[in-house]
């Protein structure tokens, strides 16, 4: 997942442009983590969700689960 992580940031940002300092790679690189990558951009690997909205309903079901454990309980 990790070379497929790297593949996509080369593919989708840093092929496209040359950057005049490493400062601004790494903060371009950190806007498209940030804005795009981790909040919109579909992955496969999550059943095509964006990586924060997996996190979210992972979160949310486990919540449910403590609740449910804890009512029966």
């Amino acid at each position: 997942m990790a070379e497929s992580f790297f593949a996509t940031i080369k593919c989708e940002l840093t092929h496209r442009r040359q950057f005049a300092t490493p400062t601004e790679a790494r903060n371009e690189i950190f806007g498209y983590i940030e804005g795009w990558y981790n909040r919109r951009r579909r992955h496969s690997a999550l059943n095509y969700l964006a990586p924060m909205e997996y996190e979210r309903r992972m979160a949310h079901s486990q919540t449910r689960k403590i609740l449910t454990v804890h009512r029966s309980g």
